[in-house]
């Protein structure tokens, strides 16, 4: 527990307030409060100032004023993040600094295949104005319509693009940064090819605002796809899931952009909860795969490959069942099943998640013994598992028992987190594999990394952020 402080001197307020002006600098509580709480509810931070400042500029008089007077600064932008590192802690020391005014797409480049947009602006923005332009930003999230490309990177967002497009990280080409001291590394270069030295950039994307405060990337953009399909299949096992996800893999190549695995717990949970979804598959099945074949030639190759990755499966009795998206239509009613699925576990009672990868040819293995773990620490919890297969992210959440008390069941959290990320570790696996770090895993993340990793990790804090300043309390 933090200790509780009166925070900054009042006139210290005023100074940063002045920066930004009295509009954009909040102080009553009540306009404060939706910076304070994460979107699950599992913290509540105290501030008395949220600033929002509206140019580079702005975010660099403040940071210079928060080095000068050892304010600890804690960037926001989106306020999606799903480990606490965006909140501020309850001493009410902390500033919030919030990026969402920060909202312009700078530059669309078909050209270069490039954006060069600002930390504050919404992901579904991003994705919309790179179709208009006739090209496709592939990021894509459950929180696209409200999370920010400054927290993507920062978080170094995955998704459901990262089979064929790589995370966040992968779709950066530069960065413009505000250093803790205030000084502005502007690195918003659209080459794909340099090698002038260390990476800078990739210092400050997953740094989940410790180092310093992104406001501006640029990012890849691509060719939009001449044709799409999408397909629902049934399964009886994860081992069959990874078979077909090989054979599609042989099949379709780098046409393969999406392989969803969706256990039945979860795909139930989502026919008794979520508003508005359809049954995709008449039978019930173990195990489901959502899958995505994108065509860069035609909508004719793109359903002739899917077509032939499951007719394959099919008569190799690897797919029991499947269906291929009839129209546009349905694929995106596909794909929203998916997305509404996490949501769908709420009212099932309280849950432990977990956010992990490990190879994709031990995921059958991860998910035989996480059960047995799950069940050692608590016989009758619910296993509810699904993710990205395809780059071997699995969101690996646990309900409590049925009628079981919630309390009581997170009264488990710490055991059942160590049971599940044992399993992780003795897969070599890693226990965040794209929520990120925050405060939720810090603990963790320095009792179980190489002694030396923490070390660099250090050092290269203490390096960007002598003063200490910089989202305290995160990461390391």
């Amino acid at each position: 527990m933090n200790d509780i402080s009166p925070g900054p001197d009042p006139a210290l307020i005023d100074r940063f307030a002045a920066i930004v002006g009295d509009k954009y600098a909040l102080r009553d509580q009540q306009d404060i409060a939706p910076y304070l709480i994460e979107r699950r509810g599992r913290w509540h931070g105290r501030t008395a100032l949220v600033l929002r400042p509206g140019s580079v500029d702005e975010v660099s008089r403040i940071m210079r004023l928060a080095t000068e007077t050892g304010t600890p600064i804690v960037p926001q932008s989106g306020n999606t993040g799903l480990v606490g590192a965006q909140v501020p802690d309850t001493s009410g020391r902390e500033i919030v600094l919030s990026l969402s005014r920060l909202n312009r797409i700078r530059e669309i480049d078909v050209l270069s295949n490039t954006a060069t947009v600002e930390a504050g602006v919404i992901l579904q923005t991003l994705q919309e104005a790179a179709d208009a332009a006739d090209r496709l930003f592939p990021l894509s999230l459950a929180a696209q319509g409200s999370c920010q490309i400054g927290g993507n990177l920062s978080s170094n967002a995955g998704g459901t693009g990262v089979l064929a497009y790589g995370n966040a990280r992968e779709l950066c080409l530069g960065v413009e940064v505000v250093l803790p001291t205030g000084e502005v590394f502007d690195d918003l270069r659209k080459l794909k090819k340099d090698n002038t030295g260390y990476d800078l950039k990739n210092l400050f994307v997953g740094a989940e605002g410790t180092l310093g405060v992104i406001t501006a990337a640029v990012l890849k953009l691509f060719p939009k796809p001449k044709g799409r399909e999408v397909a629902f299949a049934g399964l009886s096992s994860p081992e069959a899931a990874l078979s077909l996800f090989s054979l599609a893999m042989d099949r379709a190549g780098a046409a393969l952009t999406a392989f969803e695995l969706i256990g039945q717990r979860p795909y139930d949970f989502t026919l008794a909860h979520a508003q508005g979804v359809v049954r995709p598959l008449a039978g019930d099945w173990p195990w489901y795969v959502l899958m995505q074949v994108s065509s860069g030639r035609s909508a004719e190759d793109a359903r002739a490959l899917i077509e032939e990755v499951l007719s394959a499966g099919l008569e190799q009795e690897i797919v029991g069942d499947a269906v291929i998206a009839a129209s546009i239509a349905q694929g995106d009613a596909f794909w929203n099943f998916r997305e509404v699925l996490p949501d769908a576990q709420k009212p099932e009672g309280a849950s432990i998640k977990h956010d992990i990868s490990v190879p994709v040819a031990s995921i059958p293995q991860f998910i035989e013994k996480a059960a047995s773990a799950v069940q050692s620490v608590s016989p009758g919890a619910r296993e509810v598992c699904f993710g990205h297969m395809g780059d071997g992210n699995l969101h690996y959440n646990i309900s409590r028992p049925v009628g079981g008390d919630d309390d009581a069941f997170l009264g488990l959290y710490h055991a059942m987190n160590q049971a599940v990320h044992d399993v992780v570790r003795s897969l070599h696996g890693s226990i965040s594999a794209e929520h990120g770090i925050g405060q939720l895993k810090r603990d963790e993340l320095i009792a179980t990394a190489p002694p030396m990793a923490i070390d660099l990790m250090r050092r290269v804090k203490r390096a960007f952020d002598p003063a200490g300043i910089m989202n305290p309390g995160k990461v390391i």
